[in-house]
């Protein structure tokens, strides 16, 4: 019998999880080596996180709206900080034990400490009683990402935070200006403006969410509007300036907002430095890992998955990208990811949700599409609800109706739209989604409405 391949993860986060179980499912000897938390940092010290104080806003929003629903008003609510941490981080301990549980019970040897890579085949573990030299057959890197911090501005933790930092806050910041009106900045304006903080939400281009599709923005500005949060638009930052207990954000045109916090919102960067990559033949430290369509580095036997690469940041997608990993690892056939028909969702209220082709992009390549909708309003479920704002949008081929993309707003967005994901997978066409069967009520009728 040939010995089991000795295969080297190096992060637990979604990608390095789903390569190592995939792996040593299928009998591979596999050492997993995490340097922060098992699960990943980004997806529990960021992501999740993140998450479950949007369902908390989420729940005191429909508390505050219980006289839609038909009860007394509840009076003033006041948030809990302390209990609002305590639930974070149970939720990520949880996670984190799960995952470790059921690596080991598969027999991956988890390990917690710094791998760096000194050769090819080799690398060295930084743990709690020493160095350790590991040796490996194949590798790969998932070592996920951080926030972008710009060269202007320095966080420090307590005026000035990263994403990660601000859940470490006592308290709901008394003014907080968000710096980036993507997903990152335009989730934490609905999280501490439903904690009762005053924002300013800077947007560098003419509105928030720019890579979405405009309507959904829209309607998520709208929101904004009715509850206070300030939308400065074509307001790109260039400076910090600490006053006291406040910090000042100057931007290009010359604006200046100031708050009592800071929170910057520009995205992520592979965290790729001290791994030795250079050693291993890989390409430098610090930079997105490069790899092929099979997440094949320079070096063919040394993989990368995940936001280290670079590419599209999505813990779902890193998932899918580590089990191509785990399953070349062990000499089994693969397909490339396919990326165009992922699901996205952004955690607001109401939630956006989108997958597939969308219209911007559809207009930038000269392609015709057929678009049709349905609004929420018009939906039983959603009716029952206090707030039924939203719509769904089908994109078809009009030539042969098959569905493209869509997007959804509104509750359970993120729900609803592996619906849309799986009829572009399967390039169902709008006839079947239209003749489907649904739950009644169901917000998913929505979908089926759309398509008809």
């Amino acid at each position: 019998m040939s010995p089991a391949t000795r295969f080297l993860v190096i992060g637990s986060g979604p990608a390095g999880g789903a390569a190592a179980a995939v792996a040593a499912a299928g009998g591979a000897a596999v050492t997993l080596v995490e340097a922060e938390v098992v699960g990943g940092a980004s997806q529990l010290r960021d992501c999740i996180p993140s998450k479950a104080l949007v369902a908390s806003a989420t729940g005191l929003a429909g508390i505050r709206a219980s006289g839609h629903l038909g009860m007394a008003d509840p009076g003033p609510l006041r948030p809990d900080p302390a209990r609002l941490a305590e639930r974070r981080l149970s939720i990520a301990a949880l996670l984190s034990a799960s995952l470790r549980g059921r690596l080991e019970s598969l027999g991956v040897d988890v390990r917690l400490g710094r791998a760096r890579f000194t050769g090819p085949h080799a690398a060295v573990v930084a743990l709690a009683g020493g160095e350790e030299t590991v040796e490996f057959d194949q590798a790969l890197v998932a070592t996920g990402s951080v926030p972008r911090v710009p060269d202007w501005a320095e966080a420090d933790g307590e005026r000035v935070l990263t994403s990660r930092q601000a859940y470490r806050l006592a308290a709901a910041p008394e003014h907080l200006v968000v710096v980036g009106a993507g997903a990152t900045g335009v989730e934490f304006a609905h999280i501490f403006s439903s904690l009762g903080s005053a924002v300013t939400l800077l947007a560098s281009r003419g509105r928030v969410l720019p890579q979405a599709d405009a309507e959904a923005a829209a309607a998520l500005e709208e929101e904004f509007a009715e509850r206070g949060v300030a939308v400065e638009r074509g307001a790109r930052a260039r400076e910090l300036r600490r006053r006291g207990d406040a910090v000042e954000v100057a931007c290009e045109d010359g604006r200046v907002v100031a708050g009592s916090h800071v929170l910057l919102a520009v995205g992520l960067q592979p965290a790729s430095r001290g791994l030795g990559l250079a050693a291993a033949g890989i390409g430098p430290d610090g930079e997105a890992v490069a790899v092929d369509s099979w997440q094949r580095t320079a070096v063919p036997h040394i993989y990368a998955a995940g936001d280290v690469t670079g590419r599209l940041m999505l813990s779902s997608v890193a998932a899918a990208e580590g089990t191509v990993a785990g399953r070349l690892a062990l000499s089994l056939p693969a397909d490339p990811v396919d990326r165009s028909g992922a699901a996205q969702a952004v955690y607001t209220e109401p939630e956006i949700a989108w997958a597939g082709l969308q219209e911007a992009e559809a207009a930038a390549a000269g392609r015709r599409v057929r678009v049709t909708r349905a609004d929420f309003a018009a939906n039983p479920r959603a009716l029952m609800g206090a707030r039924p704002r939203g719509f769904a949008k089908l994109l078809s081929d009009p030539a042969d109706d098959t569905i493209l993309g869509g997007v959804v707003v509104g509750r359970q967005a993120a729900e609803l739209i592996g619906i849309v994901a799986l009829a572009v997978r399967a390039r169902l066409r709008r006839q079947v989604l239209a003749e489907t069967v649904l739950a009644y009520p169901s917000l998913a009728e929505t979908l089926a409405a759309a398509a008809r």
